[in-house]
């Protein structure tokens, strides 16, 4: 069963007409958000469910949900070729998003969040040794987890080498490089690509990589949360393209 929670991922996931179910806390009193996300499931047809404060926090694990829990429908799941099918149809130039080995769900989350923000089309990262869209990072991403095209790929390698063939160029972010983030241009097809919490990029997708940037450091720390760096190297980007 796929659930999300708290008020902004859960009236993204409802906007959407993702949810199956909507489960509220029976002893919240109510507010202006409450509302608001009882008029969209009523308006989505959506099963409303009051329940106790103790069955919510067992669903969403103990973490923060504000009194506020949805059942997803169930994910059939995305192909390599939808992937490419969507740069196919982008009347501008791709913005991608790769995350290599993200594990930690709180990461991915803020990732996802930083993503949207930037105006990226698509988050691509491996199925295997990453997170994926739990219901942690669906929170931590308040709402961006819903509206962002979100791929986890059998073969990362793989996907890298069709993006390439799709006329991507593939920046990858690695501090043991000379060219800053600063320093190239990030304009046309792009997707930047970035390592996981503490051991960066893996060998084979660093070899994919049509070339390597990093992120200048003024002060004596040597790398930045993967969440943060992917920030600044987004916005980066996004500067660039609008000029």
């Amino acid at each position: 069963m796929s659930i999300v929670f708290g008020i902004h991922a859960v009236e993204a996931a409802l906007k959407k007409s993702a949810v199956v179910e909507l489960w509220l806390d029976a002893g919240q009193k109510p507010n202006v958000r409450l509302h608001k996300l009882i008029d969209l499931a009523k308006r989505g047809q959506v099963n409303i469910v009051r329940r106790s404060r103790q069955e919510l926090d067992e669903l969403a694990q103990n973490e923060r949900h504000q009194g506020v829990v949805a059942q997803l429908q169930s994910d059939s799941g995305v192909k390599q070729q939808d992937l490419l099918d969507l740069i196919d149809g982008l009347d501008h130039p791709a913005f991608l998003l790769i995350l290599d080995g993200v594990t930690d769900p709180h990461n991915l989350g803020a990732c996802l969040r930083s993503a949207n923000a930037a105006g990226v089309d698509a988050v691509i990262a491996p199925k295997d040794n990453a997170v994926g869209l739990t219901p942690v990072v669906r929170k931590v991403a308040c709402g961006a987890a819903e509206v962002t095209p979100f791929y986890q790929v059998t073969n990362l390698a793989r996907t890298l080498r069709d993006l390439q063939q799709a006329g991507v160029w593939l920046v990858g972010a690695a501090g043991e490089t000379d060219d800053t983030i600063y320093q190239v241009d990030l304009k046309g097809p792009l997707a930047l690509v970035m390592g996981a919490e503490g051991k960066g990029l893996r060998r084979l997708t660093r070899e994919h990589c049509d070339l390597l940037v990093k992120i200048p450091m003024a002060g004596s720390v040597e790398s930045l949360n993967v969440s943060v760096a992917t920030g600044i190297c987004l916005f980066e980007a996004l500067r660039q393209r609008q000029i």
